[in-house]
This record gives structure tokens, sequence and C-alpha cells, in this order.
């Protein structure tokens, strides 16, 4: 399942909802992560999201950044939980999906046992339908939100603790997962793992999803098909009024660490910038990698 990126309610409730909402339909199942903290435009933008299609509702309790503590949501709700719980009620009483919550072990420095429990108890008490743990602290004074990312230590102990006291809910783990084989040991003590940076630098990790955890017996997508559908994807969001550095930006972890990587990544961020630029571009790209192969195993 995808996640967005945290979209705050007064964007949709004020901003262009077509570069908010909009999505592929190819990207089911998918989830709008909401921020906010007052549940009157919390219920709006779940409305909307459920208008333009979204699998589910999720609700950032989490995110550490200045503007977001300016706003009075993110990770600064982990110290008000009542307040979250009184948000996922007001969402479920106006959609049909699913509405979740993500969130961290604590922020500052709150106790990570009673904070962690008191949030899981206001969001499930009100019906919430899963809680992602980002299995780290926030530091919401004297950490910017990269160091946010990586510094504070991971405890991912936490998070398995919570399950086992709320073994009927639904617990998901988040927070430095690097590969399937960590995923498998995570998925032993919670219902769920979700990969942030990890599949976006490196989406190679996730060719084999479907083998490896969801028990597929189907071959995983060639290289040549996945050029070739990107190619076309590209090819639609251009003619929608877009460019394909649009795309091709959030493709540069593709061939990490392989041979002509290094051409790709270059064909990627310079030649999909040109003025005109189209869809080829990918398939140039691709070239550096997949001519490569084929001249190491001739």
């Amino acid at each position: 399942m995808l996640y967005t990126e945290m979209v705050v309610a007064d964007a949709i409730l004020h901003g262009d909802l077509e570069r908010h909402l909009g999505f592929s339909n190819a990207e089911h199942p998918i989830a709008l992560q909401l921020g906010g903290s007052e549940p009157d435009k919390l219920i709006k933008s779940a409305i909307e999201g459920e208008k333009w299609g979204y699998d589910e509702i999720n609700l950032n309790v989490g995110c550490p950044s200045d503007r977001v503590q300016s706003g009075s949501f993110g990770a600064c709700l982990m110290q008000e939980p009542e307040l979250v719980g009184e948000c996922v009620d007001a969402m479920k009483q106006v959609v049909n999906i699913p509405i979740s919550v993500k969130c961290r072990i604590g922020v500052d420095d709150q106790d990570i046992e009673p904070a962690l429990d008191n949030l899981a108890d206001a969001v499930f008490s009100k019906g919430c339908d899963a809680l992602w743990v980002h299995a780290r602290k926030a530091w919401l004074e004297g950490l910017s939100p990269k160091q946010n990312r990586d510094i504070p230590p991971l405890d991912y102990n936490r998070v398995y603790r919570l399950k086992q006291k709320s073994p009927d809910k639904f617990i998901g783990i988040n927070g430095g997962i690097e590969t399937l084989d960590q995923a498998q040991t995570h998925l032993q003590y919670v219902d769920g793992v979700m990969l942030g940076r990890a599949a976006y630098h490196n989406p190679e990790i996730l060719r084999y999803v479907d083998n490896e955890l969801f028990g597929a017996d189907k071959n995983p997508i060639d290289y040549e098909e996945l050029c070739n559908a990107m190619m076309d994807y590209t090819a639609r969001h251009i003619s929608a009024g877009g460019r394909v550095n649009h795309i091709t930006r959030h493709m540069l972890g593709l061939f990490k660490g392989r041979a002509g990587s290094r051409r790709y990544r270059q064909v990627m961020t310079v030649d999909s910038c040109k003025p005109d630029a189209d869809e080829q571009v990918i398939q140039q790209a691709f070239a550096a990698v997949l001519d490569n192969d084929l001249m190491l195993s001739a």
C-alpha cells in the first residue's frame, strides 16, 4: 500500500485540489496522509480524500518540522493524545474508508512507555483502524527534520511491546528498515512494515516483495517491461501538461550500484530537463545500464 507525503488540511481546503490530491489509478491501494489538528478541517479534508478515490486516510502525528510545530500538528500532537482521538473520531463519522494514524514513540523528554500507550489507547478507543509507529522519538527542539530521521535511537522493542499489549489491533512499524529480510523479522512481532527512504532511494528492494512477503508465484517485472510502463506513464503526464523531470527525478535510485548507473542518473537529471524532452529520455537512461549488462554477459 502506498502512502502519500503529508498534505496539510488547509492546503486541501484552500489550494489546488488536483495538485494536492491527484494520483494515478496504478497507485491503488493508496492512503492520503493528512496533517492537521482541527477536527472540522480534517472532516472536510477526509471527505475530499474519499471523493478523490483514496483507499484510506492517515493522520500524521510524527512529523517534527518547524512548520508543522507552528501549526500545532504533526509530532507535537504526541503530547495531546485526547485531541488526536477526537480527530480520528471526527473523520470516522464522515467517511467509509479506514482511518489510520502514524506517530512516533514519544517526543522530547516524554517517557516512551506511557506516551505511546496513551496515544494508542486514545485513537483505538475512537475506532482507529491501524497505528503505524516510527520507532524513534522526535525531538522538537535541537534537531532538524533530517536529523530526526537518523539521530534519535531506534527502539523496535517498544513497538513490539505495544503490539503485545494490543493483540487485536493493527500495529505497523517504520524507521530504519532497509531490506526485505529485516521486514520479515519485524513481521514476526507486528502486523505491517512501512518503508520510506529505503524504497525511495533503492526501489530494487521492492522487486521481489510480492514473492517474498505475499507468496506470489509470478515472475517479477523485468526491466524492459518497467521501462515501457514508465514511458507510457510519462507520456500521459506530459499530455496532461506535466514535464518529464516531474517523473524522472523520483527514479534516480533505481539502478543503485549497478554498472552504468552514473550515466543513467545523468540522463535522468540533465536530459529530462531539456525543453524538448519526452518519454524517450527514460528509454535512453535505461539503455545506459541494460546495454552494459548485455556487454558484460556476452
